[in-house]
């Protein structure tokens, strides 16, 4: 991997160098890095860092990163991105391209964003190249759609863990007799017919916006419900983010799958859908008390501050 330059070999810049012993393949180590640019890793650490803004080991990390969103993008299989980018493991690599990026890598399409933050611009440019930012920004503005999107889908992913612990008996309980909270979706009395709508609503609405086939109903137990949650949430990231990328949200759908069919704006279906998202999942929690067991607030602030601490903790 290169910076593309115009300029001949001879007269490379001493940055240039720099940015080539980063990002050689065979340099995983700071060690092998300073060598590469004949220096001690001390010195070559902090010529590296006062340069860029960022440290060798941090910058190797992310492009490596970004380099593997884009080769996903195209086709490539997590396992494959993960070894490629040096990671010893998938579970490894599946964190940490999930801490960075927001989603987990199977939620990557060929229109995902895969530039991460970076103070200094420099980004990776397929296939073997480097892209640097003319006015970079080391912390864009935070996206509040996306912050509800992978909020929604994270608590929820939480919940039906906490609901895996559940006796049969408790997880079909009537906790909340005659409750119904859209009148086509049908009661929603027990912990297991409410986390079913949950994961229910992001099948068919994302059936709508893919033109895909009215999605059959699987099964309701906990795993069964965790697989179909992983998949959806996976495809419903994916979906919003398309949506915003193409900033889209005024676009029409017709939905086929209403009889008889009806039209809803693209923003209109993700505001509905984070809704009584919102409401089923507190809904859940009121429930997953009444059977004994203790569950957070689901606040968005305290996913936001958890998930900032284990960045920290990330090394």
């Amino acid at each position: 991997m290169s910076v593309p330059t115009d300029e001949p070999p001879s007269g490379r810049d001493r940055l240039r160098e720099l940015l080539d012993a980063v990002l050689d393949e065979d340099n995983a180590r700071l060690s092998d890095m300073a060598v590469s640019a004949h220096s001690s890793p001390f010195h070559f650490s902090r010529r590296f860092s006062r340069d860029t803004g960022e440290s060798p080991v941090a910058l190797r990390r992310r492009v490596l990163l970004e380099r593997a969103a884009w080769q996903i993008g195209q086709g490539a299989s997590v396992t494959d991105a993960a070894f490629t980018a040096g990671y010893a493991t998938v579970e490894g690599f599946t964190r940490a391209f999930a801490r960075a990026f927001g989603h987990p890598p199977s939620a990557t399409t060929a229109g995902s964003g895969r530039w991460l933050p970076s103070p200094n611009g420099i980004h990776f440019h397929p296939p073997l190249h480097l892209w640097v930012e003319g006015n970079p920004r080391s912390r864009p503005a935070m996206d509040l759609t996306a912050l509800q999107i992978h909020h929604d889908v994270d608590d929820t992913a939480a919940l039906i863990r906490l609901a895996a612990g559940l006796s049969e008996e408790d997880y079909r309980k009537v906790c909340g007799p005659g409750r119904t909270v859209l009148s086509w979706d049908g009661p929603e009395e027990t912990i297991a017919a409410t986390l079913e709508h949950l994961v229910r609503a992001k099948e068919v609405w994302l059936a709508s916006i893919e033109g895909s086939d009215f999605p059959e109903r699987g099964a309701d137990d906990p795993e069964s419900l965790r697989s179909r949650h992983e998949e959806a949430g996976a495809r419903w990231i994916a979906a919003v983010e398309d949506i915003g990328r193409r900033d889209a949200w005024g676009d029409r759908l017709i939905d086929a799958l209403c009889d008889p069919p009806e039209s809803f704006l693209l923003g209109g279906v993700v505001a509905h859908v984070l809704t009584y998202s919102a409401h089923r999942r507190q809904a859940v929690r009121h429930m997953l008390r009444s059977v004994g067991v203790e569950v957070g607030h689901g606040d968005p602030l305290e996913w936001l501050h958890h998930r900032d601490e284990r960045r920290k903790d990330t090394p």
